[in-house]
């Protein structure tokens, strides 16, 4: 697979391509699917989404963050992604298959969205547990959640001739979806 270049920054920062990986295999995107990010920042999922799925909408509500993405996207080679600006769930396609939450911002109307119109895969990445806790209760009560994923990724470094770790964050990947 392509790497991700991704030469525009946001303050936000692009989800790791650790955690994309883990988020992009819970999709399981393919060449029919509508794929839509809500909160593209980056544009960092919205690049891989896009060499897997047939369709790919990002939405996002800052017009420089969305700028970044549409940035990110032409150093990647990667067109045909119709970029929304709103405030999710506004601008959110009624068709889309798979649909991924980068952030917590408006999740519970986003996840109304997603079960209202039968959104058949649903990822959503957390980094705080206090809010992946309200979030996996908010995929409940709206018969969305399947499972909670926490991903832990240390990354090598050189020190004093070995290899030593520095380790990210974890994140909790929560995967459901209305099919």
């Amino acid at each position: 697979m392509a790497r991700t270049a991704l030469p525009h920054d946001a303050k936000a920062g692009p989800t790791k391509p650790e955690v994309r990986s883990v988020t992009l295999g819970k999709l399981n995107l393919d060449d029919d699917d509508h794929f839509v990010e809500v909160g593209s920042c980056t544009g960092a999922v919205t690049i891989e989404a896009a060499r897997r799925a047939g369709r790919v909408t990002a939405v996002e509500r800052k017009p420089g963050r969305l700028e970044t993405t549409e940035k990110n996207l032409a150093a990647n080679d990667v067109e045909d992604v119709q970029l929304v600006e709103s405030e999710a769930p506004d601008g959110l396609p009624e068709d889309a298959d798979a649909l991924f939450l980068g952030g917590s911002r408006n999740y519970e109307a986003v996840l109304d969205f997603a079960a209202e119109h039968g959104v058949d895969r649903v990822v959503m990445n957390v980094s705080r547990l206090e809010v992946a806790g309200d979030a996996v209760r908010a995929f409940r009560e709206r018969d969305l959640f399947e499972e909670i994923v926490q991903v832990q990724v240390s990354t090598g470094y050189e020190l004093a001739g070995a290899t030593s770790f520095d380790s990210n964050n974890p994140v909790y990947v929560i995967v459901g979806g209305a099919g």
